[in-house]
């Protein structure tokens, strides 16, 4: 993103706070953060490795993570959760369905984690 972009993006959020209580956002505001690129993953599972583990690792070896199979995977937006969702594969590629969006609690949740 160019710097004059990130700073109409920022003028345009700091806008948006401003007219908070006005229930809306101007549409000029919205267009310029609708080319902001978010990245969207899934997160499969997790786990907590020591570097002598890692250092461990080899090919073929199986590394168990802390979700049960067949609990829904986490689905992130720039890191956040924002979602709950099921693995797909749609043209042999995978995806994911969502389920159910995160709740603000789960929300807030997984920022400290």
């Amino acid at each position: 993103m160019t710097e004059e972009r990130a700073e109409a993006v920022a003028t345009a959020a700091e806008q948006a706070k401003e007219r908070k209580g006005e229930g809306h956002l101007d549409k000029q505001n919205l267009q310029l953060m609708l080319d902001v690129p978010l990245t969207l993953s899934a997160e499969l599972g997790a786990c907590t490795l020591t570097v002598q583990q890692v250092l461990q690792l080899s090919r073929g070896k199986v590394i168990e993570l802390e979700k049960l199979a067949g609990e829904p995977l986490d689905i992130l937006l720039n890191g956040r959760l924002i979602a709950h969702g099921e693995a797909v594969v749609v043209n042999e590629r995978f995806g994911v369905r969502i389920v159910d969006i995160a709740t603000p609690a789960e929300r807030l949740s997984r920022m400290g984690s």
